[in-house]
């Protein structure tokens, strides 16, 4: 586990042959601030000298991750904004370059900055109330976490481009005929895992 001034960022759980990386905090949103993009970005660059025979990132029942931290983002200018985007894209870059299969085991929101770092994993399997958006166009933002690409290979630019200009949210069957997750199961931590043990 690693912790920041106390907060808990995320759990490191071994499971047979695959690691579990759950996003944890305090409230129980899973934002990506800055602390825990950098952890987890540490805990995946850490585990690729000996890859597990899966990676599988998970959240909670009601929330995979509700995005990048609002208030942070608020707050950056020009340079900043610039590092903020190289920072989340190192995230995904190390999930999505990982030596061995990724799985997002996603359950209630998966949002803005979370839902890049869905999009970065091999392969999405979600539960039933999954719940998939990207709030930034009403925000007046535009992800530079690297969703802007991989979103329109999933669901095509005409989907994609619903997502990110109109926040455009799907819910999980939605999501499955759109080709942005693989599954639906009533426990994808547990359909994740199947895959190895």
């Amino acid at each position: 586990m690693h912790s920041s001034s106390q907060e808990i960022l995320y759990s490191r759980e071994p499971r047979g042959n695959a690691v579990v990386l759950r996003l944890v905090s305090d409230d129980g949103t899973n934002r990506l601030a800055r602390a825990r993009v950098h952890a987890l970005t540490a805990a995946v660059e850490d585990l690729v000298a000996h890859p597990p025979a899966l990676l599988v990132i998970a959240g909670n029942a009601k929330f995979f991750s509700a995005g990048a931290d609002l208030n942070e983002i608020a707050a950056l200018t020009g340079v900043e904004a610039f590092r903020f985007a190289q920072m989340g894209q190192r995230l995904m870059t190390a999930v999505a370059s990982f030596p061995a299969p990724t799985i997002a085991a996603i359950q209630g929101y998966c949002m803005g900055g979370g839902l890049d770092l869905a999009l970065a994993c091999d392969r999405r399997i979600a539960s039933t109330h999954a719940l998939f958006g990207h709030r930034g166009a009403a925000l007046g933002l535009i992800t530079g976490w690297g969703g802007t690409q991989r979103l329109p290979r999933l669901v095509g630019k005409a989907r994609a481009l619903q997502m990110f200009l109109a926040a455009e949210k799907l819910h999980a069957p939605q999501a499955l005929r759109a080709g942005l997750v693989d599954a639906i199961v009533e426990d994808p931590l547990a359909a994740a895992l199947e895959r190895v043990l």
